[in-house]
């Protein structure tokens, strides 16, 4: 059944973070560089999108609790997976396949619990990160006028991404966590490109990031705004993810409602890091705030972002089968 479809029939849970999960396993170096990248001349460690080459059991048994825990769609472990993000490790030549493989272990599980129950059929969802730079601001404040990355690297980038995710198994693609529209407006771009060149039909999301209570992202635009700059594009959903919690969420996914021509997407972090960076939100009390969109109807996918675990999504899910999917006011293609 076509995803479309059954996005007006039901909301589809998507799954929570891969990195909290990641942290639970008490990695070393030489997990990162397995026996393949034993002689790599730089530090690895703390590169979780390389699990997918060098501990893929990790990756998959990830993907296997999220989908146990009820998520219809499952996130790539490719969140930087980028030649720009992957610079900081020397390991811009393995891009391609990093996306190829992470994809093919997601499908491979995916496709697996599909099969178990046909009723229930799962997507992944190629992730693809911002990058760690940024097109519309400089870095450097005594020189506003300087960026250190151009709209053509990050479309050189991201398509190289792309095609590895898509050919890796991926049915959907997902451009998330934007905080600078001008990164996302790159990636689209790429998307659409390596699509056209391909032949290729693939569904496309993307998810912003409001990073404080000013309610803008991080280069300067509303939720309202950065919703026009991407509507050119025929997407499959827009939302909002990271950076809040489901309570400070709320607002802004509520102008995502009232405009978006498109299905909606949230997964907002387990309420706000503490001191220490970590997540203190209990699944039971994410799952009572996020009902407040359920009876709303501002969403069609929901999961969890930072701080997020299959305890957290299972709640999500069994939540999300109560309640009707948000109605897009225009029929989406």
């Amino acid at each position: 059944m076509n995803i479309h479809d059954i996005l007006k029939e039901r909301i589809l849970v998507l799954d929570g973070a891969m990195g909290t999960m990641i942290q639970k396993h008490t990695l070393e170096e030489a997990d990162f560089r397995g026996e393949r990248l034993k002689d790599h001349p730089h530090p690895l460690k703390g590169n979780n999108d390389l699990l997918s080459l060098t501990r893929p059991d990790i990756i998959e048994d990830i993907h296997r609790q999220y989908l146990e825990a009820g998520a219809d769609i499952i996130e790539t472990n490719t969140f930087s997976g980028t030649t720009i993000a992957m610079a900081d490790y020397h390991l811009e030549s393995i891009v391609y396949e990093l996306n190829y493989e992470s994809a093919r272990i997601a499908k491979a599980v995916a496709d697996a619990f599909t099969q178990r129950d046909p009723s229930k059929p799962r997507f992944v969802a190629g992730a693809m990160g911002p990058t760690n730079r940024t097109a519309s601001l400089s870095p450097d404040v005594n020189n506003p006028g300087y960026r250190a990355v151009t709209f053509d690297d990050l479309r050189i980038a991201y398509k190289e991404q792309a095609k590895g995710l898509v050919e890796g198994g991926s049915d959907l693609l997902l451009i998330e966590t934007v905080f600078d529209t001008l990164n996302a407006k790159a990636a689209l771009f790429a998307v659409q490109e390596y699509l056209e060149e391909s032949g290729r039909e693939v569904p496309i999301m993307v998810s912003g990031t409001i990073t404080d209570a000013s309610g803008r992202t991080l280069s300067g635009q509303t939720t309202e705004a950065f919703l026009i700059s991407v509507s050119h594009v025929p997407l499959l959903s827009v939302g909002l993810n990271c950076a809040l919690g489901a309570n400070q969420l709320r607002p802004y996914l509520q102008i995502m409602n009232e405009k978006a021509d498109f299905f909606v997407s949230a997964y907002p972090n387990a309420g706000l890091p503490n001191e220490f960076g970590h997540y203190d939100q209990t699944p039971d009390e994410m799952a009572a705030q996020v009902e407040a969109y359920l009876k709303e109807g501002l969403v069609n996918i929901l999961g969890g972002c930072c701080g997020t675990t299959p305890e957290h999504i299972r709640k999500i899910s069994e939540l999300a089968k109560k309640y009707k999917p948000r109605k897009v006011k225009q029929e989406v293609a």
